[in-house]
């Protein structure tokens, strides 16, 4: 039970955005049909969207927990990075363009709106709801960031799961904003038709963020080095072990969001013996993974001198 527990608190922003969905979901569907609003349909269409992505990106988490194998030695931390591009093609093919399609229907076949009262209570508690899925996204990814701004925080991020829900709630309460516009104005300038150009710009904005997201997870799937600032303490714990005369490189890639594979290229004394230089090994090794935590693979390969590294100061950034 405290497992269930853990894995529940380790995964609030995604099961809050689950849970806020899916009762915003059935709400907007009975609304649209009471109604028949365009803006409400595909609203309810961006929330099935959401959900789904909820539940793809848990997925990918359960998937990607799995331990390293002979076939993947590194382990499969790297699959959430998939999942988290599928959700990104996901919001784009259905969420987006979906929207826009529904959206243009009603455009060029305007149909008389029913009594607005319904959408405006159900996109009040929409906006109720998303609202404090929002706020836990926001808390999450802001107690992780630091003093980091938000831009460069969300570009720095190895970890999908947050900075997608942060963006699809942002998205979500902005396409209510322009939901509810629209519909106040179908029925002020009796036009329906701008119900419809409502539903159309909701799905130009589900596509601008799938865009953004599959960008981000691209990199992601390509893989991305470390923090630079994580490679410069590492440059400069090793050169600074007795027995190291310079750091040649250190090069490292992201094998899951809290995971980094690192390989270390260093000159070492040439009056260390063979033993010698495997003890050294060893405790840079340790050392390495005492002080920095995220580093699951260490490659240390002692070879001669060339184009020393010259670490910037440990507190840089990107």
């Amino acid at each position: 039970m405290e497992a269930v527990v853990q894995a529940i608190r380790a995964n609030i922003v995604l099961y809050g955005a689950l849970a806020a969905n899916l009762g915003i979901a059935v709400a907007k569907f009975v609304a649209a049909a009471a109604t028949g609003s365009s803006a409400m349909l595909t609203e309810g269409v961006h929330s099935v969207v959401d959900s789904g992505n909820q539940l793809l990106l848990l997925y990918g988490q359960r998937r990607a927990a799995r331990p390293p194998d002979e076939d993947h030695p590194f382990g499969y931390a790297r699959e959430l990075y998939f999942w988290a591009f599928v959700v990104a093609i996901l919001i784009f093919a259905v969420g987006a363009v979906v929207s826009a399609y529904e959206g243009w229907l009603h455009v060029r076949s305007p149909e008389p709106l029913a009594d607005p009262t319904v959408n405006y209570v159900v996109l009040g508690v929409a906006a109720l709801l998303e609202g404090a899925s929002w706020a836990i996204a926001v808390r999450e990814f802001g107690a992780a960031k630091g003093n980091t701004g938000w831009w460069r925080a969300i570009r720095r991020s190895k970890d999908p799961t947050t900075f997608t829900v942060l963006f699809e709630d942002s998205a979500a309460l902005v396409g209510l904003m322009i939901a509810g516009v629209g519909v106040w104005l179908s029925h002020r300038l009796d036009d329906p038709r701008i119900d419809g150009m409502a539903s159309i710009a909701i799905g130009v904005l589900l596509g601008a963020v799938a865009i953004l997201l599959a960008r981000e997870a691209k990199g992601l799937l390509i893989g991305e080095r470390a923090d630079p600032a994580v490679i410069a303490r590492v440059a400069h714990a090793v050169a600074a072990e007795p027995g190291v005369t310079a750091v040649n490189h250190v090069r490292t890639i992201h094998t899951g969001p809290a995971s980094v594979f690192v390989a270390i290229s260093a000159d070492f004394d040439d009056d260390l013996r063979m033993g010698e230089a495997e003890t050294l090994i060893e405790r840079i090794e340790e050392r390495l993974k005492r002080d920095e935590p995220t580093l699951s693979s260490i490659y240390i390969r002692p070879e001669r001198r060339e184009n020393a590294f010259v670490a910037p100061h440990p507190g840089a950034t990107r």
